[in-house]
């Protein structure tokens, strides 16, 4: 059945629709309500109280996020979810080391700038968290997919529509009864029903616009609920806990506020005096005696108020003749009013509800970033389980990726089925815990490599060292090696210009000194020519002088 919603026509072709008879209808893990055509309407549900318990769900579940208790384990989930790296980057797409057989290189390059497209359309940089929040709690998100005139140049615009105003149903088509009574189904159709009002008759499907499953985005937790064929949220299993806890803290209040104070047993003498005469003598002493002195924060006053008795005064009781007279003993108040472990035992108990380590639970427990080794397992855990999270809500992205390919043309449904399996969406992650524990595991591999090199050669060959000591695969291998020759190819190179330099300098350094002789020498001999002139001159001198 083809729709044609908000601008845009979407139906599958007639191969996807025909459907193989069978009396066993299709199994979906999707929280969708199963109707059957016939009746007056048209339509009737064929499960009581489906739809509409996945409304109260979706309801409670809201109001269990504004307890303080649920509210700082979802915070926590949450924040651990959504994180961004030194660039500002949330989440990315990664396919580089799918190969080209699958993924050519130059449909790569689209797959990166439509992905980059959608955290445009979602504005994802801005809003992660609530999106993330909104998801976590409700554990379903529904978004309408908008798409351009021309449904070739892709998505235009995407709106979230609130849980509570949509449901998806698919609908069974039988035609006659076997021999045994038993319908034939025929196919299956599957469309999504929207409501402007906050809440509808599900009973009745002809009430709401019917949307067609290819104009919307169904992201839902995962988790599914077989006794009532619904999905549930991750906060699902916290119900219980979390209402025994309030009962266990309105409990200890009550209780508290009831024992805590002494109270005083007035024992009146009445003597002798008829059952009305002794009540009315009870009572004026009462109104003689008893002050209700109360305190008045918006005035600051201090005032006697003797309106009425509550059950934190004092008592008072009549006595007969013939006994010790008037009295007044002290009732004692509760013991033990500072213990508070059974309120204790269920936060943690809706803690393992969540999810959350119980480290966390306490407010004056640090955080240690020390060695990766001293981690608990409740943190292992815990960081396993935000991954299972995060698998679960990149749905989202691919099915926003799946509807913009598609309508582009840049691959086809089967393409696609073929490809989203080698499709990784990933999150940016803690940067000083995972560095933390890089550096550590590689320095015991370091200290495993250094024993085991003595043996080298002899029992261990190089090959089965890089594999199972190093954790190194082929293609690591095969770049390391690769670097390794380019690096001694350059220090090689680097060398032997350092040896031509200092060969160069030592023979500009020769023929320097060779010069500076030659002419050392040459001016030898004018020198010598200039001493015996002058002693010619001196002997002349002193022939003449005789």
């Amino acid at each position: 059945m083809a729709f044609n919603i908000f601008g845009f026509t979407l139906a599958k072709t007639k191969e996807q629709q025909n459907q193989v008879p069978s009396v066993i209808p299709p199994a979906f893990d999707d929280g969708a309500s199963f109707v059957q055509a016939g009746g007056f309407q048209g339509w009737y549900v064929d499960l009581d109280g489906t739809v509409k318990s996945d409304v109260d769900l979706v309801k409670k579940y809201r109001e269990m996020s504004l307890h303080a208790e649920v509210e700082m384990g979802i915070e926590d989930i949450v924040n651990e979810m959504i994180t961004e790296d030194s660039t500002g980057t949330i989440v990315k797409l990664n396919i580089d080391k799918v190969d080209s057989s699958i993924i050519p290189e130059e449909v790569k390059n689209v797959l990166y700038d439509e992905f980059k497209h959608i955290i445009y359309l979602l504005d994802f940089n801005r809003k992660s968290h609530e999106i993330a929040r909104r998801w976590y709690i409700d554990g379903r998100l529904y978004y309408h997919i908008i798409l351009e005139d021309d449904p070739r140049q892709g998505i235009k615009e995407v709106r979230q529509i609130d849980p509570l105003r949509i449901k998806k149903v698919r609908e069974l088509k039988k035609k006659q009864k076997t021999a045994d009574g038993v319908d034939i189904i025929e196919g299956v159709e599957e469309y999504y029903l929207y409501t402007v009002q906050e809440r509808f008759n599900m009973y009745d499907t002809t009430q709401g616009i019917k949307i067609s499953p290819d104009s919307i985005n169904y992201c839902h937790s995962g988790l599914f609920d077989y006794s009532t064929k619904r999905v549930v949220s991750y906060l699902h299993k916290a119900i219980k806990p979390l209402n025994q806890l309030r009962m266990v803290e309105d409990a200890t209040v009550i209780y508290r506020w009831s024992r805590a104070p002494e109270r005083r047993i007035f024992y009146i003498d009445v003597g002798s005096l008829p059952k009305n005469k002794a009540e009315q003598y009870l009572r004026d002493i009462m109104l003689r005696y008893r002050n209700k002195i109360t305190y008045d924060a918006n005035t600051g006053e201090i005032r006697d108020d003797r309106k009425h008795m509550s059950m934190l005064e004092d008592y008072w009781l009549p006595r007969r003749e013939g006994g010790k007279g008037t009295e007044i003993q002290t009732l004692p108040g509760g013991q033990n009013l500072g213990e508070m472990e059974d309120v204790k035992y269920f936060q943690k108990r809706l803690f393992r509800s969540l999810n959350i380590p119980m480290s966390r639970l306490e407010a004056d427990s640090g955080f240690n970033m020390g060695r990766a080794a001293d981690i608990s397992r409740d943190e292992l855990k815990f960081a396993k389980f935000i991954a299972r999270v995060r698998s679960r809500f990149s749905e989202l992205f691919l099915n926003f990726l799946k509807v913009q390919l598609i309508s582009k043309g840049i691959v086809d449904l089967d393409e696609w089925e073929r490809i989203c399996q080698h499709i990784k969406i990933e999150y940016s992650t803690d940067s000083m815990f995972l560095e933390s524990k890089q550096y550590e595991v590689l320095k015991d591999r370091m200290a495993v490599l250094r024993e085991v090199s003595d043996y080298a050669g002899k029992y261990f060959s190089e090959h089965w060292i890089r594999k199972n000591i190093l954790h190194q695969t082929d293609e690591d291998i095969q770049i390391i090696d690769s670097e390794i020759e380019t690096e001694k190819m350059l220090q090689e190179q680097k060398q032997m210009e350092e040896q031509m330099r200092a060969e160069q300098l030592a023979a500009q350094t020769m023929g320097a000194s060779s010069g500076q002789t030659s002419q050392t020498s040459t001016s030898s001999p004018t020198a010598e020519t200039q001493q015996g002139t002058a002693q010619t001159g001196v002997d002349y001198d002193a022939s003449s002088l005789l």
